[in-house]
Order: structure tokens, then sequence, then C-alpha cells
């Protein structure tokens, strides 16, 4: 497993990079202490999984993610971070982190939640979780209750989430499902709709499905 490690503290990356490097079957491919360097590196190196920082300067981590996840699909993201409050596990996960842990988290932990990660799994430290059950119970989403054309619940919620203007990554955090299985949802949507593209998804959601 090709790891890159991103931290703008050059003590706490030193470290990761050390206590990566005696993880049997991982290897720390490179490191960068902000979000453009780490850009550059996903292109250069082709990590398989990248372990991420959120407050940094230059490009923070949720920026990061996102463009990895939009520009390096096959590249999964582990955010590693001090902060657990909402606003911070929001934004990660809405760009398309698969993983969310705070510094506090053991070099187990660690290994595990990026080997999850890069099997299309997800992984959040205890604190993350709780708030990610709070969130959904105070925004549960739209129960399915018709399912027109053939289509599954799951489509239904996708192309729901397309007319509310949401990416595929954001959709796939909403969901909890990695950014792959979206796409297919949306394809086979697609198809039994009739529809070509987005604007014409979401109008027939709105029409349809509301």
């Amino acid at each position: 497993m090709r790891v890159l490690v991103v931290d703008d503290q050059q003590a706490m990356r030193e470290g990761l990079v050390a206590l990566l490097g005696l993880v049997d079957g991982v290897e720390v491919v490179g490191d960068a202490a902000q979000g453009e360097h780490a850009l550059a590196l996903v292109a250069e190196l082709a990590p398989d999984v990248v372990l991420m920082d959120l407050r940094m300067p230059v490009m923070d981590g949720v920026e990061a993610t996102r463009r990895i996840v939009r520009d390096h699909p096959g590249v999964a993201v582990v955010v590693l971070t001090t902060y657990d409050d909402d606003r911070s596990v929001d934004s990660a996960l809405l760009a398309g982190a698969r993983g969310y842990l705070t510094k506090d988290a053991g070099r187990a932990e660690i290994a595990a939640a990026l080997r999850s990660a890069v099997a299309g799994q997800s992984t959040f430290s205890a604190a993350a979780a709780r708030r990610l059950v709070e969130a959904l119970s105070r925004g549960a989403p739209e129960p399915v209750t018709e399912c027109p054309d053939g289509l599954t619940a799951r489509e239904v919620e996708v192309l729901r989430l397309i007319a509310r203007g949401l990416s595929n990554a954001e959709i796939g955090a909403r969901l909890f499902i990695a950014g792959t299985t979206v796409k297919t949802h949306i394809n086979n949507a697609f198809a039994k709709i009739g529809v070509r593209n987005r604007t014409e998804a979401a109008n027939y959601a709105r029409d349809r499905l509301t």
C-alpha cells in the first residue's frame, strides 16, 4: 500500500512517516507540508491513499481532498487532524474523504483506516462517528415512498441529491458510499429514466420524486 503523508507540522509529518514505515505492507512514497504540494505529488507518485491533515497554509486539507477525489478518483484520502468539530467532520466527508481520525490515534488504528480506505470502506474516530450520528438524527434523508420507472430506492435518493446540486463526492459522503458506487447508480438511473445529463435528471427528480 503506497501512502502519501500530508501535514504542515514538520515534526508531526516526520513522525508519521517513521511510524508508517514500521507497518508491514506500507510504503510511504512521499510527504508534503500543504495541499498544493500534495496535489503535485499525487499526480507524480500515484499513491493508493493520502493521509491528510486539514488545517494547512496555501491550500487546506479539505480543498486538497476535494481536488484529489475529483482528479484522481482511484486515490483514497483519510483525514488525520486535531479537530473533531461538526464543521471539520462535515467538510472533510463532503470533500470525499473515506476516513476521519484524530491525532491521538495509534499506529494500528491509522494503518487499519488506510487499508479500509483503499478497500473502499470508511473509518471514523469515535468522536467523529458520534457527530455523524447526531447530524443524521437532525436531518434524516427524505423517505422513499415511490420508485417510478423501475428505479431502486438508492437511485431515487441519488437523483434527489442531484436535484439539490450535490456533486458525486458530496452524494457519496451523504449516503456513505464510494464515488464509484455513486457513478454506477447515476448511470443506471439515467438509463432507466431516459435522461442524458444532470440537468435533465434534476428536472425529473423535481417533477417525479417530490
